[in-house]
């Protein structure tokens, strides 16, 4: 009886596998089909190519005399400091935009006082240096430089 089940199990299990075999094939035969129907469309690749940079530059700059630093070296690089600091504060201005507060007082149609404060408030990433240098005998100047492009990209990838 063992010799027969051999012979059937094989035969069953052909039998399996063209079943299954076939209704591969049936899938394989829909999908060909339905691409074949589909409107043939040839787009080519969409590739953004990055846009022309939009450099903006601020310069600050810094008094050298009026540093509290203890020789003319340290009150140098006081002011140097300073000066950095000031143009990333221009940067800002152009990338964030400046808050303006004002006032005006008119009495007996007679203008009284007319007062105006400034802030500005952000976060500004990538910038370079691009010069630091002394300007006549008693000022420090630095100018740095970003790509508007690339602040964009990075508010957008956040």
């Amino acid at each position: 009886m063992h010799k027969i089940m051999k012979p059937i199990q094989r035969t069953l299990l052909m039998l399996a596998a063209l079943v299954m075999l076939q209704g591969c094939e049936t899938a394989v035969e829909n999908t060909k089909e339905l691409m074949q129907a589909l409107p043939d469309i040839n787009l080519p690749p969409r590739v953004e190519e990055a846009p022309d940079p939009q450099w903006v530059r601020a310069t600050g700059y810094a008094p050298i005399s009026l540093q509290p630093g203890q020789n003319k070296q340290h009150k140098v690089l006081l002011a140097m400091r300073a000066s950095k600091l000031r143009a990333y504060q221009e940067l800002a201005a152009v990338v964030h935009g400046q808050y303006l507060y004002g006032t005006t007082t008119v009495q007996d149609m007679v203008m009284q006082s007319d007062q105006f404060k400034a802030a500005v408030s952000g976060i500004v990433r990538g910038a370079q240096v691009v010069k630091s240098y002394p300007v006549q005998e008693d000022t420090y100047a630095t100018t740095l430089e970003i790509d508007l492009n690339q602040v964009q990209r990075a508010w957008i990838s956040r």
